[in-house]
């Protein structure tokens, strides 16, 4: 099965098992990572904000129009910031790393 590690807001690194066709998003809750996906990865919130890194951003899918509108309301957004709903994993993405962002910024709440 594939792996992926996510890095926590306290730096604590947690390797996972990532499900093929899974989300980012999918398996953070899978996991318990502090991952709130307000819009459940409908693509109506920037709340699955993760920071991916260097060395595995160019190997995803460029992020679409609606994502990057998304993430321009993303708190702490970084050159390789992307919306872990969006990201699905494949073989390709074997070992691929996150980070979580220090916070986030929750437009869904009223």
């Amino acid at each position: 099965m594939p792996k992926m590690t996510f890095i926590e807001r306290d730096g604590t690194r947690r390797e996972v098992d990532a499900p093929l066709g899974l989300s980012v998003l999918e398996i953070a809750h899978r996991h318990g990572i502090d991952i709130e996906g307000a819009c459940e990865g409908s693509l109506a919130c920037s709340t699955c904000h993760v920071i991916v890194d260097p060395a595995w951003f160019a190997k995803l899918a460029r992020p679409t129009e609606d994502e990057e509108d998304m993430l321009d309301l993303a708190f702490g957004l970084e050159k390789t910031s992307r919306l872990g709903c969006q990201i699905v994993m494949t073989e390709a993405l074997d070992g691929l790393t996150v980070r979580l962002p220090a916070g986030t910024r929750n437009l869904l709440d009223t």
